[in-house]
């Protein structure tokens, strides 16, 4: 008996395949699993898929801040008006930044799927229930702005200032492309915040699909670069979540080269008197005052 069916051979064969037996799934879902199917090597699947998000998520995100940076109607939202990039400034900037995501970042990319792998990362359709996903990033971001503020205060302490961390420093007014210029050693350690905190987790709950890692990054990459961006608008999330931190927060940190360590949040820097910035001096004039009042 001669069959009909011909084995899927293209992406979209495997799609179509997939879908016609798996009904249950969303379209999302069905181009996942025709991915993994298509390319029949798992770490290569995994690898190509996070190196292009990475890289398209970051450059993407600072693609908008560059157009900007050549607008003059968005020159009064720049924090540091006087200080704008120039394109000499960006392009050294971006061949540093891309040859730490060659030469550090795509071989622990590459590495990646084996070790999620043996701490139990799903990689597997069906994807988890939004809710899941929403409460784990929030706790992804809890935990890594506390991995943060510690690991960046400590790499201000003169000696491994500048060792490590004066290399991020080169810009007193931080450009999006800038949320990445750093050393190797720089790079791993705050990395393990956003990457080994999660691997961490799932070691210990087995309950943790790459498919929430991936929006965690991303979002955590829009963070990392909207707070190295140098422009404070009317719509800046610290505006509606006054615990955010944002591009008012960090740019002073550039700026002063002290305080506002935090990633995301306010609190530790808040928490460990470490808040540094024009509004939050005259919060401790106004405390002062009040406090010798209340002496007399």
């Amino acid at each position: 008996m001669n069959s009909t069916y011909a084995a899927p051979v293209t992406y979209s064969d495997h799609f179509n395949d997939i879908a016609q037996y798996n009904v249950h799934l969303n379209v999302f879902e069905k181009a996942w699993a025709a991915w993994y199917a298509y390319m029949q090597n798992d770490v290569l699947a995994t690898g190509i898929m996070s190196f292009v998000m990475h890289e398209v998520v970051y450059f993407g995100r600072c693609l908008p801040f560059m157009i900007m940076d050549k607008i003059p109607y968005f020159r009064k939202y720049k924090i540091q008006g006087q200080k704008m990039p120039t394109l000499a400034e960006q392009w050294a900037c971006a061949k540093l930044v891309l040859l730490s995501h060659f030469t550090v970042e795509l071989p622990q990319i590459w590495l990646f799927h084996p070790m999620a792998q043996y701490f139990g990362l799903a990689t597997t359709v069906p994807f988890p229930p939004w809710t899941k996903m929403a409460w784990q990033i929030a706790l992804f971001f809890v935990l890594e702005d506390t991995w943060h503020y510690w690991f960046h205060r400590l790499l201000h302490t003169p000696r491994l200032y500048k060792m490590i961390h004066k290399l991020h420093h080169q810009y007193s007014a931080p450009f999006g492309l800038a949320a990445e210029y750093a050393s190797p050693i720089e790079t791993m350690i705050l990395a393990f915040g956003a990457v080994g905190i999660p691997i961490v987790f799932c070691a210990f709950t087995k309950d943790l699909h790459i498919l929430t890692m991936y929006l965690w990054i991303i979002g955590r990459l829009f963070q990392a670069i909207d707070a190295h961006s140098g422009y404070e608008f009317p719509w800046s999330l610290h505006h509606f979540l006054p615990f955010w931190a944002g591009a008012d927060h960090h740019d002073v940190h550039h700026e002063k080269f002290l305080g506002n360590y935090s990633s995301s949040f306010r609190w530790w820097d808040a928490v460990m008197d470490t808040e540094a910035g024009s509004v939050t001096a005259q919060k401790k004039r106004e405390k002062k005052t009040a406090a010798t009042k209340k002496v007399e």
